[in-house]
């Protein structure tokens, strides 16, 4: 094998990645380093859809238990049905029918019906017959894990008995039932506990029988008794190792038609709405409250997203006054009322989301939406001015059939938006996302291009704005900068419900490509977001009784732990590989990360000159049987952390293949 002798580096280290059949040498400049990484560039991302909340996060068990949709005798909430998001995909047991009820009626269908007059919540509570009663199934329990549950209930007589009870299995002895008495003309609440002696992932049912008088009911409850504030422990265990430095919430296509005010006070007592963005019911059972217990909880920082589509300007002031103001205050004061005494200091805020596209709710031309961003930036900034706001950009041409005026200009929305709001914004999101998108007719690329995707949309967004706001002369040499607030791959089958897609090795190559990518940016690109986190595009997929870390998820993971924060300059790698490197904040210690989409291995040759290795390197690398490989909740891991001490650094060190690797290693 042939080796090529490197000019002197100043102050530098040479980084040398040998092939099986040449050498190609890397150099690296200790002296030329870059902004420091913000650690908001780690960022993450959760909306209401599919089961990213609700059925990933949150432990509530149980769908619909606000009865928005009717029960009927039509019973079939999980059958196989066109994706109205993106016609032509068929999602098979993915989410609820729309329209249809997850409850079944026991018994006689006309002794349940819906009541309108004085329901608990949202427009109608079921009224239910003696001797007659609903269930739902499809429930995942733990052996030996109690299950706490609830019910409230109206008699209609002075008095009534429900007989609650859990089925875990099809044996006789395999349930358990508790009676729970109502008294009095209002709706109480009743208590009860189960702990079932075989696990089913997804064949338990709940049960409840009138067995006394008739009852209207109000909202059950069912929850593992080891949940968090609400919350899966096993959920909440791997976003602890996932370690997001700061989440974006509610949405997303979501936020334009969410109503905060609907998300807090009494849980049960929240109405429930058809989700306005994507499929299904939102239980408002998360709310702002919740979310800030969950950012608490896993120790990040909370980002809140305003409704710029239905939405106005005084709602989104009102909800920044419920967060962050005193007692005396209109919104503070419910704060207060809802149990938070203290403000919750929420300090970076999103103003709208992809308000460019006609996707969105609330859609207009952007001669008008810039008019209407000022306006809600003001109002935000009346109420509290140390709000750090969000503005929306994209770098896309406006599209004609969209805003046929500001087609005609050949400006992107992004040039609009620094052009008419760059006083009103302290950073520009951008999304993207690349993989087998479904509104694109492509097919799975082959490995190593696949790898390089969220690279390149990141660079071309980055050289993008350069250019762009280069040129602005209202910025005056301002560089705004960029929150890549979703970004990530996305693909056609969904295995985790709505939008649940699976992630195999290839993508977590392309996600440590991605890191890399934002790096060499960490000047211009401040924040970033990962889109999203549980279920839906998630690093995190779970079932109904386990959780696991997708491949994407292992590598944020991995590079959040050990990778520094002083970006130095690299040269180029060469292709198809991707190196970056960086210094601890305390200069100790020098991380080098390579991406290796190839199948086989190559080696990192060191030599350094101004500086000295002080041990040995330690490396870590993520990898798998081949570029499909990928984890899944419940079964052994296809793919994870693997790390290796004390190698020599007067040695080649080797980058397994299909891998990401990072070396750390201890410098004088």
């Amino acid at each position: 094998m042939k080796t090529r002798t490197l000019a002197p580096v100043i102050l530098g280290l040479s980084l040398h990645v040998t092939a099986s059949a040449e050498s190609i040498d890397v150099t690296l400049d200790r002296s030329k380093t870059g902004e420091p990484i913000n650690p908001f560039i780690y960022g993450q991302f959760i909306e209401h859809m599919g089961r990213c909340i609700y059925g990933g996060i949150w432990a509530e068990m149980l769908e619909d238990r606000k009865f928005y949709f009717p029960i009927t005798a039509d019973y079939s909430p999980y059958r196989e049905i066109d994706n109205p998001d993106f016609p032509g995909q068929v999602v098979g047991g993915a989410f609820p029918v729309v329209g249809a009820s997850p409850w079944e009626i026991i018994g006689d269908p006309g002794a349940v019906r819906m009541v309108e007059k004085d329901p608990f919540v949202g427009r109608h509570s079921p009224h239910i017959g003696a001797g007659h009663g609903i269930r739902q199934r499809d429930l995942g329990v733990k052996a030996d894990l109690r299950y706490d549950g609830y019910l409230w209930a109206k008699p209609l007589s002075g008095s009534a008995e429900v007989e609650v009870t859990l089925v875990w299995g099809p044996a006789e002895t395999d349930r358990a039932s508790s009676t729970l008495a109502f008294e009095g003309d209002d709706f109480s609440k009743q208590t009860f506990s189960f702990t079932p002696a075989i696990g089913s992932e997804k064949g338990a049912q709940l049960e409840f029988r009138v067995s006394g008088g008739d009852v209207v009911l109000g909202p059950p409850s069912l929850m593992p008794s080891d949940n968090v504030h609400g919350m899966r422990a096993d959920t909440l265990a791997l976003l602890k190792e996932l370690n997001g430095t700061i989440y974006r919430w509610p949405g997303g296509n979501f936020v334009s038609g969410y109503d905060w005010r609907d998300g807090i006070g009494d849980r049960d007592r929240r109405p429930p709405r058809k989700n306005p963005a994507w499929t299904g019911v939102e239980h408002n059972d998360f709310g702002t409250d919740e979310f800030i217990v969950f950012c608490r909880e896993i120790g990040t920082e909370p980002m809140i997203a305003a409704n710029t589509g239905f939405g106005d300007d005084y709602s989104a002031a009102q909800w920044v006054e419920y967060c962050n103001s005193p007692a005396d205050t209109i919104g503070g004061g419910w704060r207060v009322e809802n149990g938070n005494p203290e403000p919750y200091q929420v300090k970076y805020w999103c103003v709208g989301n992809e308000m460019f596209g006609p996707w969105q709710l609330g859609f207009m031309q952007m001669q008008h939406y810039v008019q209407k961003h000022n306006r809600f930036a003001e109002a935000m900034w009346k109420v509290d001015p140390e709000l750090e706001l969000v503005a929306v950009g994209d770098l896309t041409t406006i599209n004609a059939a969209h805003d046929p005026d500001q087609a005609k200009s050949g400006k992107t929305c992004s040039e609009i938006m620094l052009e008419e709001c760059a006083d009103h914004m302290d950073y520009l999101s951008e999304h993207f996302y690349v993989g087998r998108v479904p509104w694109e007719d492509n097919d799975r690329t082959d490995t190593i291009t696949h790898v390089g995707l969220a690279a390149e949309a990141i660079k071309k967004k980055a050289d993008g704005h350069r250019k762009l706001q280069a040129r602005l002369e209202n910025l005056d040499g301002r560089l705004v900068p960029i929150a890549m607030d979703e970004w990530n791959y996305w693909h056609r089958e969904y295995e985790y419900g709505e939008l649940g897609c699976v992630y195999e090795l290839q993508d977590g190559l392309g996600i440590a490509a991605g890191l890399h990518e934002f790096y060499r940016n960490s000047d211009l690109i401040q924040m970033a977001h990962y889109a999203q986190t549980v279920n839906v595009i998630g690093a995190i997929k779970t079932s109904k009784t386990a959780a696991e870390m997708a491949t994407t998820g292992l590598v944020l993971q991995l590079y959040r732990a050990h990778y520094g924060s002083i970006p130095i300059e690299v040269e180029a790698a060469p292709k198809p590989y991707d190196l970056a490197a960086a210094l601890t904040g305390d200069g100790s210690k020098l991380t080098v990360s390579v991406v290796n989409p190839t199948d086989q291995a190559v080696t990192l040759e060191l030599s350094f000159a101004d500086v000295s290795p002080t041990g040995p390197a330690t490396r870590w690398h993520i990898t798998g049987a081949d570029a499909r490989s990928h984890n899944a909740p419940g079964r052994p891991r296809e793919v994870d952390i693997q790390s290796t001490e004390n190698l020599d650094t007067g040695s080649p060190l080797e980058v397994p293949a299909l891998s990401c690797s990072l070396f750390e290693i201890p410098i004088r």
